[in-house]
């Protein structure tokens, strides 16, 4: 190969994103410096940080580059190498971006990590073992703080961080109830990942259905809730919520079209002492090695379900990844790159 098709970000959205936000480019293959790799993607991660990213405005985060490749992670096999740590052959995850190949400084540590697929397939270190399985791990365990005989809820609970909120909360005997939207998804949350309910936002459309529907789900009140999205789902939650309650922020997608995102009731923090913390999974690497041995434990031995949405090609990243803003995804939205 002489050349490497990119996704570069090209403009800022106005609003929601669109397929022109971004342009495929096609780069020459740069050769290897001492110390660096060359690893060809198998998968490319879409996940919905990204559309946060694509904004000019202050964030956790500084913003993407316009003109240059847009974030993402990725896992593969190097195919060259001038560093010592890595051989051709080894399988590897990083952050990419959105690409076919990249070369990474492996002498600077955490830029690219060696994954064992033998008993866990390469794509679910962008998933379950990965990124949103660690995101799961940490918003459940240290700010949620579940235990046994709780109830804990989980938005986007067939998505791949909530779907593992879940589970994780059912090991540790747990009541877990998860809002998703459609039959299908709540059908796969319950019957597959085994919650023991499931709500449909898209049935429960209005705040009084909603809370509604939560009260009956969760008859013992709500101790834990994992919040993915925001909005009406996070006002319904909060009337249920038990006193000194824990609400790990996760994700607001609700908002991330640059929308204000008003709560209706925030005195209920105060009135049931709610506990309220938002946390980036990137800020907490002590905690990454506990969270993915369980995590690889689980996955290796089948305890841990989760399913992947796979496109095909470089070229099918943007409309993959709006349709991931759109909920149109099942699980974990991969793109195979070979």
């Amino acid at each position: 190969m002489t050349t490497n098709k990119q996704i570069h970000l090209v403009s800022r959205p106005q609003g929601e994103a669109t397929v022109a936000n971004f342009k495929l480019v096609e780069a020459p293959m740069p050769s290897l410096n001492d110390g660096q790799v060359l690893v060809r993607h198998h998968f490319l991660s879409l996940d919905p940080y990204m559309r946060g990213r694509m904004n000019e405005s202050k964030s956790y985060a500084q913003p993407q580059p316009l003109g240059e490749v847009m974030i993402g992670g990725t896992v593969g096999e190097v195919v060259e190498s001038r560093h010592e740590g890595f051989r051709p052959g080894d399988k590897v995850v990083g952050m990419g971006g959105w690409q076919e190949y990249s070369v990474v400084d492996a002498a600077h540590q955490g830029m690219l990590r060696k994954v064992d697929t033998t008993h866990i397939p390469l794509s679910a270190y962008l998933g379950a073992v990965g990124m949103p399985g660690v995101t799961a791990w940490y918003g459940l365990v240290k700010i949620c703080e579940p235990k046994a005989g709780e109830t804990v809820v989980v938005s986007a609970a067939s998505g791949a961080v909530g779907g593992v909120v879940g589970q994780l909360a059912k090991a540790r005997g747990c009541r877990a109830v998860g809002i998703a939207g459609g039959p299908d998804k709540c059908r796969y949350v319950v019957e597959e990942l085994g919650f023991d309910a499931c709500l449909d936002y898209k049935l429960h459309s209005d705040l009084k259905s909603l809370s509604t529907a939560l009260w009956d789900a969760c008859p013992s009140g709500i101790d834990g809730y994992f919040e993915n999205v925001g909005g009406m789902i996070l006002d319904a939650v909060m009337l249920r919520m038990n006193a000194f309650g824990r609400i790990a922020l996760c994700g607001m997608i609700s908002g991330y079209d640059g929308q204000p995102i008003p709560m209706q009731f925030p005195q209920l923090l105060l009135q049931s002492r709610l506990k309220l913390q938002g946390f980036i999974v990137s800020e907490h690497m002590q905690v990454w090695p506990e969270a993915l041995k369980e995590l690889g434990t689980l996955v290796a031995t089948g305890k841990l379900k989760y399913r992947e949405t796979v496109a095909r090609g470089i070229e099918a990243a943007p409309e993959a990844f709006l349709g991931l803003l759109k909920g149109r995804n099942f699980g974990k939205q991969l793109v195979k790159l070979i």
